[in-house]
């Protein structure tokens, strides 16, 4: 996808990067395996609640001298073009921050952009710890989409999600979030599942849902931007991360009451409603399901 190199100005940026932490968070003796971690890192990918309680087992990561890697960036200038997927990440916000503004002043709605953080290994939202083995997401606390970019590494290499697109689709979908936090829907979601618990979980895959057809509106509202196989590459990422594929993956069955975030199916279907709708409008019928 042929973006536009950021506006330093124009996006928010944080960096916590080069701060201690080890990898992965430890389960039980110590170790945690292929599929649970590959279950753990997509599970909680893009959910706009505490990630840390989506862990479950797995205990807190014991922070230890960082031994190398990053260091973060003083203003957004430095921080975003730390390295590629930096760049990538902060070019995806600028776009996405220009492509939305306008609509929610269409739609008379105040906006305001979602700020993005940087960090490797553990760091610290105001929706408590930030682990690696969570994947990207997004805050509503302090509306903000944390990021250890080595999850591109995972995505392509462990999960089968290749291409710049597929990662520009890991910032949209989590902006996908952001929009749900502005217009109050994820409110609304989130009370439903406090009043209703046993539908938790059919009512988190219709939040995660909406949030990939917003990433695909983004995408279609910049169609003239998007090179050959784009569209391929993120239909494939949405493939690879539905929660059926994941738990076959990791040697289980797929058990759709245990979905939170959609089936590959679901998920290729919401981000192509997006692609090909002419309005953010067609995003709406996951909330009246």
């Amino acid at each position: 996808m042929r973006l536009d190199e950021f506006d330093p100005n124009s996006v928010n940026v944080e960096d916590q990067r080069g701060s201690g932490g080890s990898r992965f968070p430890m389960g039980r003796g110590g170790q945690v395996g292929c599929g649970t971690l590959a279950i753990a890192l997509v599970l909680s990918y893009v959910l706009g609640v505490d990630p840390g309680q989506l862990l479950g087992g797995l205990q807190q990561v014991a922070p230890q001298e960082q031994s190398g890697g990053p260091v973060a960036g003083t203003n957004a200038s430095e921080s975003c073009k730390l390295d590629q997927a930096s760049l990538e990440s902060c070019n995806a916000l600028s776009s996405l921050n220009k492509t939305w503004q306008p609509l929610f002043a269409a739609a008379s709605i105040r906006f305001q952009p979602p700020g993005l953080v940087f960090y490797q290994n553990v760091g610290s939202s105001g929706c408590g710890s930030a682990q690696s083995a969570m994947g990207p997401f997004y805050c509503p606390e302090d509306q903000k989409i944390y990021l250890d970019t080595d999850f591109y590494r995972q995505m392509d290499q462990e999960l089968g999600a290749t291409g710049q697109f597929a990662r520009d689709y890991v910032i949209a979908h989590e902006y996908g979030h952001h929009i749900q936090k502005l217009t109050g829907i994820s409110g609304q979601i989130r009370s439903a599942q406090q009043q209703n618990p046993r539908a938790a979980n059919q009512l988190s895959v219709r939040l995660e849902l909406q949030a990939d057809c917003y990433a695909g509106i983004w995408a279609g509202k910049n169609k003239d931007r998007l090179d050959p196989g784009d569209m391929e590459s993120g239909l494939n990422a949405a493939h690879q991360i539905g929660d059926d594929n994941l738990m076959r993956s990791a040697g289980r069955n797929p058990n759709e009451a245990a979905f939170t975030h959609g089936s590959s199916a679901q998920r290729t279907d919401a981000l192509r409603r997006g692609m090909q709708g002419t309005d953010d409008a067609v995003c709406d019928v996951y909330m009246k399901q």
